[in-house]
């Protein structure tokens, strides 16, 4: 379903910090496929795969990125040795105004890995993500990224890896991978994100946004 060989033709951008970005890096048919099977979330906020149900070809998709072939390439492409280290994953479906403030992701991450699941094209001009190059400017950026369905981000966290968006309240499907320093990180992380999840299920209906 991974389209590797565009990953490796993509040279790696060094502004505003070392990082790679793929337009349709699954094809359109396995793309929509992969939709057909998103998981249902049950509201703003990232979801651990604990607490979804992953089946079909969302399942699929998700097993050739936690593969040995994407993370050998992203080790290649970003000159660093991911052996050993775990990973983890959370599905995001929608977001709230408060979200998309500018941070670097903390230091316990690696690489992180985004990848957009939404529809052709993202009318607003907000939800927009920025690489930017200070951490107090949301209009001082490098680039800005449109979420359409199967546009890939990969960064090398660093101390000024700042990123964030413009507030956005709607749909906005992502997946989001990381390779962490340890274990425990992984355990604490995704111990965190689904209990949230579960408090978010019981208190609100859940949240579809089947294309």
């Amino acid at each position: 379903m991974l389209r590797l060989d565009t990953l490796h033709d993509t040279p790696v951008e060094r502004d505003p910090f070392e990082h790679v970005i793929v337009k349709d890096f699954i094809g359109r048919e396995e793309l929509n496929k992969a939709l057909a099977d998103y998981p249902e979330v049950p509201g703003p906020g990232s979801h651990p795969p604990s607490s979804l149900k992953v089946t079909g070809a969302f399942k699929d998709l998700m097993d050739e990125m936690l593969d040995t072939p994407f993370r050998n390439a992203i080790e290649e492409k970003f000159a660093v040795d991911l052996t050993d280290r775990p990973t983890m994953y959370t599905v995001r479906g929608f977001l709230r105004e408060r979200d998309g403030k500018i941070h670097t992701d903390s230091k316990t991450k690696i690489i992180t890995v985004l990848l957009y699941m939404n529809g052709d094209s993202w009318e607003s001009p907000t939800g927009r993500l920025r690489l930017l190059r200070n951490g107090s400017d949301l209009d001082n950026y490098a680039v800005e990224i449109e979420p359409v369905g199967g546009t890939l981000l990969i960064f090398k966290r660093s101390d000024n890896s700042w990123h964030g968006h413009h507030p956005f309240k709607g749909p906005r499907r992502a997946i989001q991978l990381n390779w962490v320093t340890d274990q425990s990180v992984v355990d604490r992380e995704q111990g965190r994100h689904g209990f949230s999840s579960k408090i978010k299920r019981l208190f609100q209906p859940a949240l579809s946004w089947r294309r």
